[in-house]
């Protein structure tokens, strides 16, 4: 028995590494490929899995659903065609006693059943909280689908239900949505969310008022939509140090994707000057680092975010978000509004870098508040460890 894990983007293929890792170590024997269906799969590259498919970076980053403008682009760019290379490749690979492992949203989920293999499904794209509260009331800014009849009781659709209802076990986000799927008869886990592995907090690491004003920036990882978010993260940086009395210190997560020259050519612009290792402006200081992201979560007070994964990571710490929508195609004002939904309170969407400042000090004035972002965030993310209680149970039900 070997086992081929689909999943359909960057936060996706971290989530399904996770879930791989703690497979490797239940199960040191156990052959494992990779067939990512969005971007290069470089997570997988960098962990010696094997991608068994052709991939291809596509102009929408995998963000159709939010654009058909997207999605005419990436079927001008080759899409249908590397799908059914994709399809032709799992088929190829595929013996008749292999697994599928599928994360993310429908796609891999169809890959799965496709497959006619036995297969499990862990759902990133979906969560009760992006249509309802914890006591079950819509929310307000739901579309019209989110509250449709056959949507009131399940965000899934009855397509989606059904196959997943055909797979062996699925892993949902959280507790909310594992307990909606579960009145759907679906043998769903709530093993927690994968992303928050490696990000466990210590009281030693909680906000210390003592510090000082330590903000974390955070444009994302797709280029060039970062480039373009970037240059908004810096504005809102500039309406902060242009109001606030006391040094700011702005910690920059470049994600590895993106160009530093290209960043930090765009903080020359901003007035920012490059002193010893950090950027300086008028007393305030910024330290930009690739690779750095999990050391500066844990050291900054509050983020501002133009970003998916990193942000409900920062969230999952207990601590707030701002979040400045742009032109997409990810990280466009309807994503924004549907993240800010998802994670409740830990979020406050801010549509100009000219309010930033505004709502900064709402937070920071407001103890309760803060209070409340801490304990929702800690809910909705969930403890780390996910990716070792859903191998187990992976392993108990599907490599079998």
């Amino acid at each position: 028995m070997r086992l081929l894990c689909i999943s359909n983007g960057h936060g996706e293929d971290l989530i399904a590494i996770r879930i791989l890792q703690a497979l490797k170590g239940l199960l040191p024997d156990l052959q494992m490929a990779a067939l990512p269906i969005v971007g290069e799969g470089r997570q997988y590259q960098k962990l010696g899995i094997e991608i068994i498919g052709p991939t291809k970076k596509m102009p929408s980053g995998g963000f159709i659903y939010m654009d058909s403008q997207q999605l005419a682009r990436d079927l001008r760019g080759g899409l249908l065609q590397l799908t059914m290379a994709q399809l032709w490749a799992m088929g190829q690979w595929l013996r008749s006693d292999d697994v599928v492992l599928a994360v993310g949203d429908i796609v891999p989920l169809l890959f799965g059943w496709l497959s006619r293999r036995s297969y499990g499904f862990v759902g990133t794209a979906k969560s009760e909280y992006h249509v309802r509260d914890e006591q079950g009331r819509c929310l307000e800014g739901a579309t019209l689908l989110d509250v449709l009849n056959f949507q009131r009781t399940c965000v899934y659709m009855p397509w989606e239900r059904w196959l997943m209802k055909r797979s062996i076990c699925v892993f949902p986000r959280d507790g909310i949505t594992t307990r909606h799927l579960r009145q759907w008869a679906l043998d769903a886990y709530d093993a927690g969310n994968p992303m928050m592995d490696g990000f466990a907090i210590s009281a030693s690491q909680q906000i210390d008022p003592e510090i000082g004003l330590t903000i974390l920036l955070l444009p994302g990882s797709r280029a060039p939509e970062a480039y373009e978010n970037w240059h908004r993260l810096l504005q809102g940086a500039d309406n902060i140090t242009g109001h606030s009395t006391e040094p700011v210190t702005f910690l920059v997560a470049a994600a590895p994707s993106l160009d530093l020259t290209q960043l930090t050519a765009m903080l020359m612009d901003h007035n920012w000057r490059l002193v010893d290792k950090s950027y300086q402006r008028k007393g305030d200081v910024l330290y930009i680092d690739q690779g750095a992201f999990v050391e500066y979560a844990h050291r900054a007070t509050v983020a501002i975010a133009t970003a998916g994964t990193a942000t409900e990571q920062f969230v999952g710490l207990g601590k707030p978000v701002l979040t400045l929508p742009g032109d997409g195609p990810q990280f466009t004002l309807s994503f924004a509004q549907a993240q800010a939904r998802h994670l409740g309170p830990s979020v406050t969407l801010v549509e100009s870098p000219s309010q930033i400042y505004e709502a900064l000090t709402a937070i920071l004035n407001d103890p309760e508040q803060q209070a409340v972002i801490y304990q929702n965030g800690l809910h909705r993310m969930g403890p780390p460890g996910a990716g070792q209680r859903i191998a187990e149970i992976l392993v108990e039900k599907l490599l079998v």
